[in-house]
């Protein structure tokens, strides 16, 4: 903030800020950059050297350039002004807002910087992560409705849960907002005990101190090399093969995993949570000649021995395979009466398809694949032995 006010105040007095001194000054502002509580009263008063020969009845008063109703200004003396706000609103940036005194012609005299705003609140939300154990990274929102509309300094701090030297985050530099990053210095199965202390100049405030180990809020980078695929020529099924987060392949964990997969033409996403520790699992009951989009993501759980669920990591990029076009739906016929026996075959066969998929279908276990399989074989003899017995014997 310090920037900002020697800004403000190098451009409204037109002279190097230094002791306020009519000596060194055409005019001075006092008080000199004020911070305020929203809703506070102010009265400020503007001297001019006597020198210039102006009265200060001529002398006007702008905030923000906007020129202020002289009902609210006061002529203390032959070089004094004052003025008088009531009910300040919070600042329009947290830069201030510019009350200037003006001389008779308009031109500037002094000005002041004025910082309305309110104290911080108790930070909420304070998360941590560590990204393949490597580092640990914590965000959290300011409490209340957030804005302080004055500059507020947030400080993430930590410690050993069993010493008493506290050190601060010093990696604001990550992509979100509110949060820090902390690179150096970590510790495997020791509890921290981290939390995060807002200030500005009205007041200070500190959140709830979390305490957690390091291990136990592990996520990893998202599984590589997806593939997908098809199977054989299924016309409902996929097939999806990944492999474990590279980083953590010489840890001791259980790795959890979750799939999800769209149609090309709609953003609705269905999720399999039951996939396991596998890292292959067939998608069935999808429709024939169709594309879609498949993403993979990692929970890595128990990492050294941790009893702590992990985060799951970000998704996969998406990676897209389309299924094959069903035969039986591509060919015709010429006779109606054949053609309305096929379809009502293939309307009794959705129908059981679909009983099927509601009860199996979403699973990865290799038990509910194996009963898909027998069911498609037992359609397909079922297909075949009706052929065979409506075609005409030779």
């Amino acid at each position: 903030m310090q920037a900002v006010l020697d800004f403000c105040v190098i451009f409204l007095t037109l002279h190097t800020p230094g002791v306020l001194s009519l000596s060194t000054h055409v005019a001075i502002i006092y008080p000199q950059d004020p911070v305020l509580r929203m809703g506070s009263n102010l009265t400020a008063s503007c001297w001019v050297h006597p020198d210039l020969g102006f009265h200060a009845s001529s002398l006007f008063w702008t905030l923000n350039g906007q020129q202020l109703p002289s009902s609210l200004y006061r002529v203390l003396s032959p070089t004094n002004l004052s003025i008088t706000l009531a009910g300040l609103n919070a600042s329009r940036q947290t830069s201030g807002d510019n009350l200037v005194c003006h001389n008779h012609k308009g031109h500037i005299l002094a000005g002041s910087c004025l910082y309305v705003g309110m104290p911080p609140e108790k930070p909420v939300n304070l998360t941590c992560w560590s990204r393949n154990t490597k580092d640990l990274t914590c965000s959290w929102a300011p409490g209340g409705k957030g804005e302080t509309n004055i500059s507020t300094q947030y400080k993430l701090k930590y410690k050993l849960r069993w010493h008493d030297t506290e050190k601060e985050c010093v990696d604001y530099t990550h992509t979100q907002p509110y949060s820090c990053c902390i690179t150096e210095d970590l510790h495997l199965f020791t509890p921290y005990e981290i939390w995060v202390e807002a200030t500005n100049q009205l007041g200070r405030a500190s959140s709830d101190v979390i305490t957690l180990d390091i291990l136990d809020v592990v996520t990893t980078d998202p599984p590589s090399g997806v593939t997908v695929s098809r199977v054989g020529q299924l016309e409902d099924q996929l097939s999806v093969r990944w492999e474990a987060p590279p980083a953590l392949k010489d840890f001791l964990f259980q790795a959890k995993y979750q799939i999800r997969y769209r149609l090309e033409d709609s953003q609705d996403w269905k999720v399999m949570d039951d996939v396991g520790n596998q890292t292959s699992c067939r998608l069935a009951g999808l429709r024939p000649g169709t594309v879609y989009f498949v993403q993979v993501r990692c929970n890595p759980v128990g990492i050294y021995g941790s009893r702590k669920a992990g985060i799951w990591s970000e998704w996969s990029h998406p990676t897209a395979a389309s299924t094959p076009h069903s035969e039986r739906l591509m060919s015709g016929s010429c006779d109606s009466k054949s053609s309305g026996d096929s379809n009502s075959t293939l309307r009794r066969e959705l129908k059981q398809f679909f009983g099927w998929v509601r009860k199996h279908a979403y699973g990865c276990s290799s038990m509910s694949m194996k009963l898909y399989d027998q069911w498609r074989v037992l359609m397909q003899k079922s297909h075949k032995t009706r052929n065979q017995v409506g075609s005409p014997r030779g």
